[in-house]
């Protein structure tokens, strides 16, 4: 018997960082998935994935082991792992991924593989776990990927939808009006969350008076654009879009090829354009109406970049 479930890419359209620090931010689910199909197995856990084309059986006990498959199929282990342990399960596993997903973008590529894989080996095991369990189980999994991760990623890859969220008041739906069309640009640059993290963390720490302006600003940006969404007021959304790229910029999070798609978009007649995600490389996000939305995407393609026209999914983790 085997079971494949898959969960969705995200967005972080504002208060990517800054969420780390307890502010708020927003994300959306989009319709790119990653699918993890899982069997039981002997005593050991074996991770396969079809886009790296790599694979490593991994141990209970056994750490440290060298080779670009363990540091790369590791954290997909420890998913299920961990979902094992919650539901006190003594099994090996075969696990496979095979995703959609651009890795090392933006786009929640790891939090969405580790939330199909806990979802698809708890449905094996024969335990529906609610869609918190699943989160927090995928958020331990992100840990080993992103150091210091905000939880944003892995939770909108298990609830689906658009969300408002922070560590200190967690997850609220937003009731948005308006038809989201998002254009999304890959630099094509790969990059780490963790050492984009670890930058940041640098400028926090040497600057702290300043950075903390900086937060505080994001949340009240974070906030009003909350509000102008649910109103349906696309136009001061994504000037606040713009804004928020600024100050991802003013600390260090942003490169040259991310500001050529960023001014692409916005002359191509963008509401508004951001890096998306950890920076440094990966995806930026522009937000345009109907008829603007072929022309941005052209725009972008003309840059010699990948290019996904997309629009927000409401459907989270899911058994296939």
């Amino acid at each position: 018997m085997s079971v494949t479930a898959s969960a969705p890419a995200k967005v972080i359209l504002l208060g990517e960082h800054f969420v780390v620090y307890g502010e708020p931010a927003i994300a959306c689910a989009i319709d790119l998935r990653a699918r993890v199909k899982v069997s039981e197995s002997s005593d050991a856990i074996y991770v396969k994935s079809l886009n790296f084309n790599l694979e490593q059986v991994f141990h209970e006990g056994v750490e440290n082991v060298e080779g670009t498959a363990y540091r790369k199929l590791k954290p997909v282990y420890i998913a299920a792992r961990e979902t094992l342990k919650k539901l006190n399960v003594d099994t090996g596993l075969k696990v496979y991924v095979d995703s959609e997903i651009p890795v090392a973008s933006g786009l929640g590529s790891s939090a969405a593989v580790a939330a199909a894989t806990v979802k698809a080996v708890s449905t094996l095991i024969g335990e529906d776990l609610g869609l918190e369990e699943v989160r927090k189980i995928a958020i331990e999994s992100e840990r080993y990927v992103h150091r210091n991760p905000s939880g944003i990623d892995p939770t909108i890859s298990t609830y689906g939808g658009m969300i408002i969220y922070s560590k200190k008041t967690g997850v609220r739906k937003l009731n948005v009006r308006e038809k989201l069309s998002l254009i999304i640009g890959d630099t094509g640059i790969q990059r780490s969350t963790g050492e984009q993290i670890k930058l940041v963390e640098g400028i926090a720490r040497d600057y702290p008076e300043i950075f903390n302006y900086i937060s505080k600003a994001a949340r009240k940006l974070v906030l009003k654009a909350s509000s102008d969404l649910e109103r349906g007021d696309l136009t001061s959304f994504g000037r606040l879009m713009n804004v928020n790229h600024g100050l991802l910029s003013a600390v260090g999070v942003s490169c040259l090829k991310l500001e050529e798609l960023i001014y692409t978009a916005r002359k191509a007649g963008a509401l508004g354009a951001k890096l998306t995600g950890g920076g440094g490389g990966g995806c930026m996000v522009a937000i345009a109406t109907p008829e603007r939305k072929v022309a941005v995407a052209e725009g972008l393609r003309s840059l010699g970049v990948n290019v996904y026209t997309t629009e927000v999914t409401y459907e989270g983790v899911r058994v296939e």
